[in-house]
């Protein structure tokens, strides 16, 4: 423990060097401007500003582009929870309740909870990093194609039996999300599927056009409808932070999802993203009124948001205990400590002690500056509500469209926006939940690869799936969640036959 302290120690004397610390906070500040701005995302961020940090030192440019990362990761939650347009993916959840509190006039109070949950979340998790780096890497590499396939099946059930709507539903749109994801270049044989012609759907459907689309896009489509537009109460001054109630409420679902992001953080895979649905799934679930989400509640931004905090610091464990990246942004940090002379691995803590024990203090003087940064900014945000509706809406679809168009330069991602935008109103007329279309699209590639590289390892076996033990426990857990899912539908009809019978034979003696 005492050598610990002193490599902290060590690490806040590199963090806190006035370069290092101009670095964190330009870092910061990109990051929230990034993410605020639908469309770019962190890996957008960090892939365009990553030959910015060629002339810096190694210690600097890390920390840069850990300050975009994790600055991202807050930003996507204003324009989710002002104007219900999700800045990069990991916000989809928090649109869904924190746009109903915007409604409500309590705007203010769900971008304050949003900053405080992403500053303890990241705070806590950095502690996790530090202490449990290498045993946790260490187990993350037990996981080939099999696991994996078998993690994101469960995944998938996870959010169908907690989404407390109905399972079917939400597994019939998990489904098409699925299906969407296999649009573009098989990954194994370079076969072009379903993109009839079109060149720029080689790369599949875009997660940006589909999100922006079914969110933000058929938001307008519903408001627009209307006989008098949704009125959106302009919060006072005193209504900008949290009441009692909600820092009560939003207590142990930040904790929660500070927990829960930094374990699925260190899996590969687009951990922040997953990260918040299970997130808010599970506090759905948890929740005593579990009504309320949808239409409001403070679990529902709190949750989220801390999740897809966490699992930034989380994704960073196997990428600085093994040089093992658990996603694309980690895996261009390694290209950027590559660039620098840096080899990232089991003896980087030996090697370069200042650089790792820097990197893991400015992480904590970067959640600082994030929280100091943001919080004066709520009552900034929230002027956009006074903007009036006729102009608001407006403003709001060229938002989108411009924020789609920005991320390929590709009219074709606009139409695939517009199209998302008809069946998410079409979705949401027939209470369909569109968050689980986000979720398959997103973990279509990731499901199908690990599928077919398992089949390829057993030659055609499917009985690959069993035979390995972390596997076969997901898959009986999966199966558990599906019966237990399915169980009420089938008491109800079993019930249902039961009252047939007893009146059918009622009937009979009658006669």
């Amino acid at each position: 423990m005492t050598e610990t302290l002193h490599n902290l120690y060590v690490g806040f004397s590199v963090a806190l060097a006035p370069n290092v610390l101009l670095y964190a906070f330009v870092g910061c500040v990109i990051g929230t401007l990034v993410g605020v701005l639908p469309g770019v995302g962190p890996l957008a961020g960090i892939s365009m500003l990553l030959p910015a940090s060629f002339g810096l030192d190694a210690t600097s440019a890390i920390v840069l582009l850990a300050g975009i990362y994790y600055g991202a990761m807050y930003g996507g939650s204003t324009t989710s929870i002002l104007m219900r347009i999700p800045g990069e993916a990991a916000s989809v959840m928090t649109c869904i309740d924190g746009y109903e509190m915007t409604r409500k006039g309590r705007a203010g109070p769900a971008l304050a909870i949003a900053a405080v949950g992403s500053y303890i979340a990241g705070t806590i998790s950095v502690v996790g990093l530090m202490l449990l780096a290498p045993p946790l890497a260490s187990f993350a590499l037990r996981f080939g194609p099999p696991e994996y396939f078998a993690l994101l099946l469960l995944g998938l059930l996870v959010l169908a039996y907690m989404s407390g709507g109905s399972m079917l539903k939400s597994l019939a749109m998990a489904t098409l999300g699925l299906l969407l994801g296999m649009i573009g270049i098989d990954p194994m044989t370079g076969f072009f599927r379903f993109s009839y012609g079109l060149v720029e759907l080689g790369d599949g459907i875009g997660v940006v056009p589909v999100a922006v689309g079914l969110f933000g896009l058929s938001e307008i489509l519903l408001t627009a409808g209307q006989p008098t537009p949704p009125e959106v109460r302009k919060p006072r001054l005193k209504e900008l932070l949290p009441s009692r109630e909600e820092w009560r409420d939003s207590l142990w679902p930040i904790g929660r999802g500070t927990v829960l992001g930094f374990l699925i953080g260190i899996i590969p895979g687009s951990a922040h993203i997953i990260s918040s649905f299970v997130s808010y799934a599970m506090e759905r679930r948890l929740s005593k009124h579990p009504e309320r989400f949808g239409h409001g509640a403070i679990e529902g931004v709190a949750g989220p948001e801390s999740a897809n905090n966490s699992a930034t610091s989380g994704a960073f464990v196997p990428m600085l205990a093994l040089g093992v990246p658990s996603g694309p942004i980690p895996a261009v940090m390694i290209a950027a400590m590559m660039v620098h002379g840096i080899s990232p691995g089991p003896l980087l803590i030996t090697q370069q002690p200042e650089l790792f024990w820097g990197f893991i203090a400015s992480m904590y003087v970067g959640n600082v500056v994030l929280l100091i940064l943001n919080l004066p900014l709520v009552g900034i945000f929230v002027n956009v509500l006074r903007v009036p509706y006729p102009l608001l809406y407006p403003a709001i679809l060229i938002f989108c469209v411009l924020g789609v168009y920005a991320v390929n330069g590709s009219a074709v991602d606009v139409g695939i926006m517009t199209a998302m935008g008809a069946l998410g109103y079409v979705l949401r007329k027939f209470d369909f939940e569109t968050a689980p279309v986000v979720l398959g699209l997103i973990l279509a590639p990731m499901m199908e690869m690990s599928f077919r590289q398992s089949l390829s390892m057993s030659s055609g076996n499917y009985t690959i799936f069993v035979n390995r033990p972390i596997a076969l426990v997901m898959l009986m857990v999966g199966l558990g969640l599906l019966l237990l899912g399915i169980a009420p539908f089938v008491m109800k009809k079993l019930d249902w036959r039961d009252k047939l019978g007893v009146t059918a034979g009622q009937e009979k003696e009658n006669i």
